[in-house]
Parts: C-alpha cells; structure tokens; sequence
C-alpha cells in the first residue's frame, strides 16, 4: 500500500458542489447505494477507524465529504443513493448535490461504486454506470460484504456482475471486496494507484537509518 493512503486526513463537508475545495488537482469519488459499505471500504483502504463517518442507519452521509491524500489528491465520499430513512425533499437535496457534483467537477479522474454482493446491480447503479459510460469517467465496482457469502456463491455473483456490465464498456471493471476480512485490498489499491498517478511511487516507507 501507498503510505499516501495511511496519511489521509478529513479535509471539509459540502451540501453541495459550489462549496467544495478549488477544482484542481486529482479527485476519486465512493458512490453508492444507502448501506452498501462506502465509509467502510475508505476506512481500511487507509488503514484508518475511524477516517470515515460510519453508521448502521442508512443514509447518514448527507454530504460531500473530503479526505485529503496530499495536497494535489482527495478521496470523495458521496452521499448515499437509495433508501435513506429522510424525508423527500432532503432526499432530493442528496441527490441533486451529487449530480452536480458528478457533472460538473473537472478533478474527477474515476468512480469507485460500492455494490452489495448480496443485491448486485440496481437501478441506481446501472444509472451511474451509464453516465459514466456516456463521459467516459471509468467506473471500479467493490461488490461489498463478499465475507456474508460463501466463496462459491461469492464467484457466482462476480460472474454475473461481470456479465451485467459488459454493456457498460472497458472502462468499467469489478472485483469482490470486504472490509471486515480485508479481502480485495491489494486489487482496490491497484487501481486507486493508476488513478491518482501513484503507480511509481514508492509503495513502503525507506529502512530507517537508509540514505
């Protein structure tokens, strides 16, 4: 792992893009259904508790959250799409800050779409996959809580998944993922690592006492 993933620091909230940091630099945003793990997969992707606001409440990301890698790259934690137990027009407000968000920041290099494995892809998934097919943003999947199947089941579900987004381009592609047994970490990392231009940087820290 990158150490720059060990160093990310909460950066600023937003309701909605026109307060977010200046669009400049490098940016990878965590989208995804209410629940479907977004707060934990940035929590051990950098190997942090607490980095992330989690809740067994659904919906409790209301905002545009920044975590700062550097001063040139953020990891974005967007608002949880689905079923948040809120009232309609707060729901509204989500998602309009994350469309905008979406639409009009230059930054955004790629998508990380966390998908329960136990659901696989719903009409809100298949919506951002095709939005980011039409601007050509790629789109990582984490199919999240693989440790709730069995392996077997687990290799299913990633066959058909894999199969549901064929349609969706080369620019979209899928792996199993889960927080509580730090399984897909390394794959994660991989492509976290092509996105932020971090693929020849030095992957551990130099030997104390090294020149």
């Amino acid at each position: 792992m990158n150490t720059l993933y060990h160093q990310a620091r909460f950066l600023t909230s937003a309701a909605n893009v026109s307060q977010a940091p200046a669009d400049k630099g490098i940016e990878v945003a965590f989208a995804g259904r209410s629940n479907a793990g977004k707060s934990s997969a940035i929590n051990v992707l950098c190997q942090q508790k607490a980095l992330a606001r989690t809740s067994r409440t659904p919906g409790r990301t209301q905002l545009l959250n920044f975590f700062s890698l550097d001063p040139e790259r953020r990891i974005v934690d967007l608002p949880g799409y689905g079923y948040a137990k809120v009232a309609e027009p707060v729901k509204r407000q989500w998602q309009q800050a994350l469309a905008a968000y979406l639409e009009q920041r230059r930054c955004l290099r790629g998508v990380v779409l966390l998908v329960d494995i136990r659901h696989l892809l719903k009409e809100f998934d298949r919506q951002m996959l095709a939005w980011s097919r039409e601007i050509g943003l790629p789109v990582h999947i984490l199919l999240t809580k693989s440790d709730k199947l069995k392996r077997g089941a687990a290799s299913r579900a990633l066959r058909q998944a894999g199969s549901d987004i064929a349609e969706y381009g080369p620019g979209c592609s899928i792996q199993t993922f889960s927080a509580l047994k730090h399984e897909g970490i390394d794959q994660a990392h991989a492509v976290l690592d092509r996105w932020f231009g971090l693929s020849t940087q030095p992957q551990t820290p130099a030997p104390v006492g090294a020149d």
